[in-house]
């Protein structure tokens, strides 16, 4: 559909849920750039470094016993990092361009932004593992232990820059269980809530 204005739509997710697959759908439905981790790649050229180096600390929080912050400069990887994307997410959105985000804690970073629209995508269990199980070729045992390991990740790094906690309804325009609809029902779900918004 063609945008009369500005639209961004801002997607966090607990692992599993196939909150990714879900913003992926939503970019297409509505022709929008779609930004995850791969933004690194684009940071990294404008910043002519080497984008591996970037994602070995993508989505870490600074480990405080080692880092220090001098006049408004940290020595923390994690967090120069951290506030490249936030600066690249920032950028983007004061020059007008709609996209979809996925995490890097964007219903944050861009909450003053009237055109944002933010979503958090929760799952049952037992979705979740079937759905990582599948995905990743895992054991059941492996696929538990990825989900607990991603979503305390998350919710360490969300909790470091934000305010608000991670997976908070508060935070959100809208919390949806995805096992409720199964993903391309929450996606439709997700797509009528913003073509209302838009049309106010």
């Amino acid at each position: 559909m063609e945008l009369k204005k500005q639209l961004i739509i801002s997607i966090g997710r607990e692992y599993g849920s196939g909150g990714h697959r879900i913003a992926e759908e939503l970019a297409k439905r509505f022709g929008l750039t779609f930004y995850d981790y791969h933004m690194l790649g684009e940071i990294a050229l404008d910043k002519k470094v080497d984008v591996k180096t970037l994602e070995k600390f993508d989505e870490l929080p600074k480990i405080p016993f080692f880092s220090r912050t001098v006049k408004g400069y940290s020595n923390s990887p994690q967090e120069n990092i951290a506030n490249l994307q936030f600066d690249f997410l920032r950028k983007k959105a004061d020059e007008g361009e709609s996209f979809v985000i996925v995490g890097r804690c964007a219903e944050t970073i861009l909450k003053e932004n009237p055109n944002l629209i933010s979503f958090f995508v929760l799952g049952d269990m037992q979705d979740k593992i079937e759905r990582t199980m599948q995905r990743e070729g895992v054991s059941r045992g492996e696929a538990e232990e990825l989900l607990a390991r991603h979503d305390r990740k998350r919710k360490t790094y969300h909790n470091h820059y934000c305010k608000t906690k991670w997976g908070d309804s508060r935070g959100y325009d809208i919390s949806i269980n995805s096992s409720r609809l199964g993903l391309d029902g929450t996606a439709d779900m997700m797509e009528e809530y913003i073509k209302m918004r838009l049309s106010l």
